[in-house]
């Protein structure tokens, strides 16, 4: 009995070790101690076009139904939206800036590169400046997205452009996407999720 307890009392420091180190304050739940609901989304997850636990994914599994329901919007807005990749990316990384989310942006700031945004305009957005030399559409995912984060709402003008550039779904895609990263980096932030250690960073985590 003592040395099952030894036991226990050891693997409960390691899981509390592992968790100060890398300063996350939801320990990763291995498959076979997850329930049933849990499993299943997490399979879902690892089976779709992510192809891993990573990110919000792990402190969203405590709640399943919502994993499952939130996961299946991530993936619509992240690789089925209506909207040019770059631009996608851009409202994202521009959420990720405003959350002092670091995970989001060391996950995103290279994919935003990736679908063609100019790495000075990522700097910018990093820096939380106003990037210089945007093309057209970057422009409005811009304004847009910076009016409705700081106004709660977007003037007649630029919607009117939104809507000329984009239509009436990437208008609302484009929405979604700025709800839906809001929500991934609350989760990274209050979970304290952190990029891997060494990778660069253009702010400091909100809270940390």
């Amino acid at each position: 009995m003592k040395s099952i307890l030894r036991a226990s009392l050891v693997c409960l420091v390691l899981a509390g070790s592992a968790v100060a180190l890398t300063g996350e304050r939801m320990a990763p739940i291995p498959l076979d101690k997850m329930s049933p609901a849990q499993r299943k989304v997490a399979e879902d997850i690892m089976a779709g076009p992510r192809g891993g636990l990573r990110g919000p994914f792990n402190a969203w599994l405590r709640s399943p139904e919502l994993a499952d329901r939130l996961q299946k919007v991530g993936e619509y807005l992240r690789f089925n939206t209506s909207l040019d990749k770059r631009v996608n990316e851009m409202a994202i990384i521009m959420t990720a800036q405003a959350w002092g989310s670091q995970y989001e942006w060391y996950a995103h700031a290279p994919l935003a590169i990736k679908a063609g945004l100019d790495p000075s305009i990522v700097e910018a957005i990093g820096a939380g400046r106003k990037p210089e030399n945007m093309k057209d559409d970057e422009a409005i995912v811009w304004e847009f997205t910076t009016q409705l984060r700081r106004d709660h709402s977007v003037d007649d003008a630029i919607y009117a452009k939104a809507t000329e550039k984009f239509g009436e779904q990437g208008v609302m895609d484009l929405i979604a996407v700025n709800g839906y990263y809001d929500v991934v980096s609350m989760t990274l932030n209050v979970a304290r999720v952190a990029p891997p250690a060494g990778e660069p960073i253009p702010f400091k985590q909100a809270g940390l």
